[in-house]
């Protein structure tokens, strides 16, 4: 139980955390880019600002020792992590490569679980929380995003069975599962979609180019641009799910912030046989 001192804390902190959070994907990239230097303008004494590289031992180890050291108290542990970073590519399963696999794989997924296993320590002092963010591609496959999907159903498998051994630790694990967010978050832009087409089609052998045509592979990745300034364009949706996941006193197991379309949809491909579901939503797919 909080006392009301710590719930209005709480409180009051709401509209700072969701600023944070705002900017955090501008922040990742450089320690000294616009993101950061937003968030130390912010001067808040209750705030510091590190870049972590989550593929990095050393360096999550390194924000674990900085951490213990900012905490008042470290035997009272740390209230919440949310594991936010991610990356997103495309391709069709046979242009891409296996590098291309481990890359987006070792962010999304080794980072969340690297992370999550050193900081677990100090949450479970805390009885706190572990947000993962996830996504509706770690409930439901999408042509040529083998990448990202393998990653996110990896994401909410560790998270559950994490969810399922932490209930005797008190702390609580919550995944949040958005939907298209492309133009809100820029985790795609034609820049990167032209750079990593290039990539695909010259790395694809001699057999998978002439079988599929440069014609197709246009076609295809002209559908990847188009999707660059689709979806939300307000992230108020995750922001209020991240936040009730760290503050409310009975959170979801599961948050899906999304529109009505993608909720309808997301429902279809996992409760629908797979044959109706495809035959739906795919194309080219028949019963």
């Amino acid at each position: 139980m909080r006392g009301p001192g710590v719930l209005l804390a709480l409180g009051a902190a709401l509209c700072l955390a969701r600023r944070l959070l705002q900017r955090l994907r501008r922040a990742l990239p450089d320690k000294d880019g616009d993101g950061a230097r937003e968030l130390k303008d912010m001067k808040s004494d209750r705030m510091k600002v590190l870049q972590m590289n989550v593929c990095s031992d050393q360096e999550v180890a390194q924000a674990v020792d900085y951490v213990k050291t900012t905490l008042k108290d470290p035997e009272e542990g740390l209230w919440g992590l949310v594991n936010n970073a991610g990356v997103s590519t495309f391709g069709e399963v046979e242009f891409t490569s296996l590098d291309n696999y481990k890359e987006v794989i070792n962010v999304n997924l080794w980072g969340t679980v690297r992370v999550t296993k050193a900081f677990l320590p100090l949450i479970r002092r805390a009885k706190g929380r572990v947000v993962n963010i996830t996504s509706m591609l770690g409930r439901m496959v999408s042509p040529s995003r083998s990448c990202y999907c393998i990653s996110k159903y990896g994401v909410a498998a560790f998270s559950d069975c994490l969810r399922q051994e932490m209930y005797r630790w008190g702390v609580k694990v919550i995944l949040i599962e958005p939907s298209n967010f492309v133009a809100a978050t820029g985790i795609l832009t034609e820049d990167s979609i032209d750079k990593q087409a290039e990539v695909l089609w010259s790395g694809a052998s001699n057999t998978v180019r002439e079988d599929y045509g440069r014609e197709y592979f246009s076609r295809h990745v002209a559908l990847m641009k188009s999707f660059v300034n689709s979806g939300l364009k307000d992230m108020s949706l995750v922001l209020n799910d991240i936040t009730n996941a760290l503050v409310s006193a009975h959170p979801n197991n599961r948050y899906n912030p999304m529109e009505t379309y993608w909720w309808m949809r997301l429902q279809v491909m996992t409760h629908l046989p797979t044959a109706i579901a495809d035959w739906l939503y795919i194309p080219g797919a028949t019963l």
